[in-house]
């Protein structure tokens, strides 16, 4: 198997000289702490999840006399995973938790999600939900529930697709009924649950999206219910059965290690739940996990990206064909370019992403909450594909080896595709981005956003980057011909015109965004390298090669893009396939 390798000087730059987050004087803590951090998760995932990678794949999960079991190596991680403090890395002091800035906790959690994307779905769902029942619980959740979550005992998940309702969640036919001391009677099903119930926790609370007697057709007639696997007594001791099954448990193309279950609500007995949040507002409050797991999706293509493509690196320069090292052919090194151009500029637009979330809370600008939810659906959609893309050219570059396990990284194609498929597909990424984000926000968002990036294009320096910035003024330009041809389609009511290019506008945007964050890295890199020997000098020229790099091969695609969006003007559903 390749050897476990993370570009921890990458992140570092992203982090101090990009981000700059020791600005962030709340947390107490200066440059040098949050290195000694990095470097010591690092540590624990090169020698703790990197290990658990592959074996955990092997054995996969196995329904045992009804009751899911995961592979025994993830027990030892996730023990200690908690016991180190990671799992508590970013949460709030008042909890237990160590507070850190997001950019930061984004970073650690990337490195520990490419070593094993698999596992790291448990304690990233438990995360998700905890954020939800700390802002909308109730104070028994709060007390009784969350410190058992935090600790690693219970596990959280999140319930939302039904056999006749997927990305339609409005189709749910899941009830929730009244009945004694405040809680409600669940029953329904549930499929493709990740984390659905393994034997890592004793006890699994599901967020479970349900509808009430008086709840409406449609999403806005639905709410969230808290459901324990095993009933909480009012001291928060475990109490009895719950009437919470697990039915089957898929059996996938990838992320093997991860419990994808199809849970069966009040089949047997009745199900308790508590409502969390108001009365039909449950796809509102669902979102605060939604969004959190639709940034992680970004993630685990950007993660698994950036790992598979420092594993084909380290291949290529010692495997040797045809008298020399595979690095030094031509086609290859290109490849290579590629590849790190791309996984750098995923990194960097997760990175910058996450540095919102402080910038809305040091600045109050509600700008930065309109960036968030216009970057989300590109993170998720963006990352997740081309973290796939860059899967497969590792592979590739690994040749007949690579299609084998002794390497591994055909388990990154084979794990990183689902990030395109769940928590919202990249089509329906798509159709948020165009039709909420930017038509019916007026377009406020991304031209807050453009304003950015056209005054970033203004300051280049045209000595060494004069290819970039004209191609970059063609591509501003087209977006905004782009943009005034879809808001010209939708004031005609021509929905089907605008909705079968919304795939390709979000590409266009999220290649503009990537070129973007590499530029602002390029230009960093350039201020410091007349200063810069050896290695620094080395890897300061290579964030040059990278912006280059991206806008040769992705960048120079968005001027066809604008093309086809602009000049195809058959509407597909008319048209017989």
């Amino acid at each position: 198997m390749g050897k476990y390798h993370a570009d921890i000087r990458d992140i570092n730059f992203n982090l101090f000289d990009v981000l700059k987050i020791q600005r962030l004087k709340q947390f107490g803590l200066e440059e040098n702490d949050y290195k000694g951090i990095i470097e010591e998760y690092n540590k624990f995932v090169e020698n703790e999840i990197f290990p658990s990678r592959e074996p955990s794949d092997v054995h996969g999960v196995k329904m045992v006399n009804g009751n899911v079991k995961v592979a025994p190596e993830l027990h030892t991680l996730q023990k200690n995973f908690h016991d180190n403090g990671w799992f508590a890395l970013g949460f709030d002091a008042d909890i237990g938790g160590t507070p850190v800035p997001e950019a930061l906790y984004t970073s650690c959690m990337s490195l520990a999600t490419g070593a094993n994307c698999a596992w790291m779905m448990y304690p990233g769902l438990s995360r998700a939900a905890m954020n939800v029942i700390r802002l909308k619980g109730s104070d028994f959740m709060k007390t009784h529930i969350m410190p058992k979550m935090m600790s690693g005992e219970w596990g959280g998940t999140m319930c939302l697709t039904e056999p006749g309702a997927g990305s339609d969640v409005g189709a749910l036919k899941s009830t929730a009924k009244p009945i004694a001391g405040g809680k409600y009677a669940i029953k329904g099903t549930k499929i493709f649950i990740s984390s659905g119930e393994s034997d890592l926790y004793s006890n699994n609370i599901h967020l479970v999206l349900a509808r009430t007697p008086e709840g409406g057709e449609g999403t806005k007639g639905i709410s969230l219910f808290v459901v324990p696997r095993f009933k909480v007594n009012d001291d928060g001791s475990l109490g009895g059965n719950n009437n919470v099954q697990c039915s089957k448990i898929e059996h996938k193309m990838g992320i093997h290690a991860s419990a994808t279950c199809e849970m069966q609500f009040g089949q047997t007995g009745e199900t308790e739940g508590w409502l969390i949040g108001d009365e039909f507002e449950g796809m509102s409050t669902m979102f605060i996990m939604m969004n959190e797991a639709r940034l992680y999706c970004g993630i685990q293509g950007e993660s698994q990206a950036n790992l598979a493509y420092l594993m084909a690196d380290q291949y290529v320069r010692e495997r040797v064909q045809f008298g020399k090292e595979l690095i030094h052919h031509p086609d290859i090194r290109r490849n290579l370019f590629r590849m790190r151009a791309m996984s750098r500029g995923m990194r960097a637009l997760c990175m910058y992403t996450a540095d919102l979330f402080d910038k809305v809370h040091e600045t109050g600008d509600h700008k930065y909450e309109g960036l968030i939810g216009l970057l989300t659906p590109i993170c998720k959609a963006y990352c997740s594909e081309q973290g796939f893309q860059v899967a497969v050219e590792a592979l590739q570059a690994h040749g007949g080896y690579g299609y084998c396990t002794e390497y591994g990284v055909e388990q990154f194609v084979r794990d990183t595709k689902i990030a395109t498929i769940y928590e919202g597909t990249n089509g329906i990424q798509a159709i948020d981005f165009v039709m909420r984000k930017i038509l019916k926000d007026g377009g406020k968002a991304i031209t807050a956003l453009s304003g950015e990036i056209i005054a970033s294009v203004g300051s280049l320096d045209e000595a060494v980057f004069k290819k970039e910035k004209d191609l970059f003024g063609k591509v501003l330009m087209s977006a905004q011909a782009t943009m005034q041809h879809l808001s010209g389609l939708a004031q005609k009511n021509q929905f089907n015109l605008v909705l079968q290019h919304c795939t390709d506008f979000l590409q266009f945007a999220s290649q503009m965004v990537v070129a973007w964050r590499l530029m602002e890295s390029a230009k960093i890199a350039q201020t410091k390298l007349s200063a810069a020997t050896g290695d620094e000098k080395k890897y300061l020229e290579s964030k040059i090669v990278d912006f280059k790099t991206y806008c040769a091969h992705y960048l120079i695609h968005n001027l066809s893009i604008s093309k086809t969006i602009t000049d195809y003007g058959d509407d597909v559903t008319a048209l017989e396939l």
